[in-house]
């Protein structure tokens, strides 16, 4: 068994490791909103940008890279794995390309079973594959220079990725005005950004934060919200509806945004959306290019289920069945716009942007 296995903090396949841890179209953005946006994302220092090389990139496992990234506070399990097959190619002793390609299709596969309800981590693994290997001139080159042009592309992916927040939280801005009341729904690290950047910008409004029961999720989020010095209110999760009338508009993150322009996201999801579209609000979705999905589900049960332990603090009695699913599906008649590094988008383009991600 190899060392990093031992670390998933999951090793019972049926809970998931979901909780642990174009500009251009139909005029939604301008040029120049985007240019803000990469001004904001090439303000990362080098450090951010280029992270020194990890232990695991001097040969160890996939699974050691991996864990070694996914600790990293601000690194999202999907970046951990961008950095992990970078680092495969580094220390690949293979002397042809097709050697090279399989071993990092199997580092890839090793990675997207890890947690195969994840749909960040298999989406990125597929992207970074289809990213470093998607040009045929690569065939004609010497491999020693085929192989530094592939570890280029793998860092540059990784640096995008990284940067991705940050692009995110410029091209939010507009939408958050003084005085808005906005609502989110539990921990989603570009939604933090997000209302962290406004903070800065001195904008003035208030969060309702659903408590994201049953691990509490949105406490958390809450805390790193007051601590921004932005006022803050707990509802529990079945008062979305009682208070959605103080709400002026709700951003959530997204474990995936799939060809439909809908989005897989922590269970609560949907009916906060229901509510939201019956009650006119609008609902923005932040979600990193690299969650996008080649995925169609067809309902709420047509996805690879992924679960989560569930403690009501009282027992149970025996043969009473608990819903223990950790994410749902919201069609996309009920998003208003998608906030991505690409840029804003309506939830009708997601598969024109799908089609180029992957050509």
């Amino acid at each position: 068994m190899e060392l990093g296995a031992a670390q998933n903090p999951n090793p019972d396949p049926p809970i998931s490791a979901y909780y642990q841890t174009r500009a251009d179209h139909h005029a939604v953005v301008s040029s120049d909103w985007l240019a803000h946006a990469a001004a904001a994302a090439s303000s990362i220092s080098d450090a951010e940008a280029a992270p020194p090389p990890s232990p695991g990139s001097n040969g160890g496992g996939v699974i050691e890279e991996f864990n070694f990234w996914r600790r990293k506070p601000e690194a999202a399990e999907a970046v951990a794995a961008i950095m992990a097959l970078t680092a495969v190619i580094r220390s690949s002793r293979a002397t042809t390309m097709m050697e090279l390609e399989i071993e990092l299709k199997k580092a890839s596969d090793k990675l997207k079973s890890w947690d195969a309800t994840s749909i960040s981590l298999g989406a990125a693994c597929d992207l970074f594959m289809r990213f470093v290997t998607r040009t045929s001139h690569l065939e004609h080159e010497k491999f020693d220079a085929a192989k530094s042009r592939l570890i280029e592309r793998g860092e540059k992916f990784g640096e995008i990725s990284l940067k991705a927040r940050k692009t995110i939280a410029m091209l939010s801005q507009d939408f958050i005005s003084d005085g808005c009341t906005m609502l989110v729904h539990g921990y989603s690290r570009v939604v933090l950004e997000i209302l962290k950047l406004a903070a800065s910008n001195r904008k003035l409004f208030r969060v309702l934060c659903t408590e994201g029961r049953p691990d509490r999720t949105g406490l958390r989020m809450s805390n790193e919200i007051a601590a921004l010095g932005i006022p803050v209110k707990v509802l529990i999760d079945s008062a979305v509806a009682y208070s959605m009338d103080e709400v002026d508009m709700i951003f959530v993150g997204a474990d995936g945004v799939v060809e439909s322009g809908g989005i897989i996201n922590m269970m609560g999801t949907y009916q906060i959306a229901l509510v939201a579209h019956s009650m006119n609000k609008p609902l923005y979705v932040a979600a990193e290019s690299y969650k996008f999905a080649r995925l169609y589900p067809l309902d709420q049960k047509d996805m690879t289920p992924a679960h989560r332990p569930i403690d009501f603090g009282v027992p149970i009695p025996a043969g009473v069945e608990i819903e223990t699913s950790a994410t749902d599906y919201t069609p996309p008649q009920y998003l208003t716009l998608l906030l991505t590094d690409l840029g804003v988008l309506t939830p009708s383009v997601v598969s024109d942007e799908l089609i180029q991600l992957y050509l």
